[in-house]
């Protein structure tokens, strides 16, 4: 990430920083950065990291990440490559970067999945997006609703907090969606290179066709980042897939939003991390 970091503005660098550090703070035993550290040039490293990027430092152990680290990646390999590139070249730069980290324990904060997300007309931008770079089921409930709660376009964090946190359809809130025809959605196996269906639970947040049974944690797959910054980007893709149950009105969204909170909170405290309910934020 430094290497690439040198081509790129450096609020991806930042950001990646302390969502690997905040991670750290959740493990069991806490991974420090300081036991990074294995050896003198990793101790320089640190150093230089400190002295550029000081808020991750600091506010990792108070702050929540908006999303997972692989994330980071992804926005710089993206920048590099350009959207409107061949997004095989994008898959395989990811897939090189992957190659490079140590076998071991470094795979855990790498994600499984990337997904294409665009409007089926010529030449149009592509938007990606990857799983939830997260080990164990704790830190992955959490960025899950921390992303629903802070960066997730609204229909896509609707969709995800439906079902939110134990796969089972809230009956007062339906905020699912249904992708048009004209919309490309297509997830790719990061390690194979090769196209993933979606599972049951995009079918059934998104409206995404599949003959496949798993049913992933809702809002873990690489569909739902992709589709949010696609959502976010091509408003007349927005307004084609708003909800349409009478139960998604703005009370009920309040209150299903409430609950996604409070879920945050009891896991935060299961893992005795004081939040002091503030999001990080690079640009700040």
């Amino acid at each position: 990430m430094v290497k690439l970091n040198a081509k790129h503005p450096t609020l991806l660098m930042d950001e990646i920083l302390h969502s690997i550090f905040f991670l750290g703070k959740l493990n069991d035993p806490e991974f420090s950065p300081e036991r990074m550290a294995r050896n003198d040039d990793d101790v320089d490293m640190l150093k230089m990291l400190r002295d550029c990027f000081p808020r991750p430092f600091a506010l990792y152990s108070s702050h929540l990440p908006k999303r997972s680290p692989f994330s980071c990646v992804l926005d710089m390999i993206v920048h590099l490559c350009g959207r409107k590139d061949d997004e095989k070249e994008i898959i395989k730069r990811l897939q090189d970067f992957i190659s490079q980290l140590e076998p071991g324990e470094s795979k855990v904060l790498v994600s499984s999945t990337i997904c294409v997300s665009q409007r089926n007309i010529p030449k149009s931008v592509k938007y990606y997006g990857v799983s939830m770079s997260t080990s164990g089921p704790y830190p992955g409930r959490i960025m899950i609703a921390a992303s629903c709660l802070s960066s997730w376009d609204s229909n896509v964090a609707d969709a995800v907090m439906t079902y939110y946190p134990n796969k089972t359809k809230k009956p007062y809130f339906d905020g699912t969606i249904k992708l048009q025809q004209h919309v490309r959605c297509q997830a790719f196996n990061l390690r194979l290179g090769r196209e993933k269906p979606p599972c049951r639970s995009c079918e059934n947040l998104f409206g995404l066709e599949t003959s496949e049974t798993n049913q992933s944690d809702y809002g873990n797959c690489a569909e739902a980042e992709s589709l949010s910054n696609l959502l976010k980007y091509v408003e007349k893709v927005r307004e084609q897939v708003r909800p349409t149950s009478e139960t998604c009105t703005d009370k009920n969204r309040e209150t299903v939003k409430k609950s996604v909170l409070t879920e945050l909170k009891r896991l935060l405290r299961e893992l005795k991390f004081k939040w002091d309910n503030e999001f990080y934020d690079p640009r700040v």
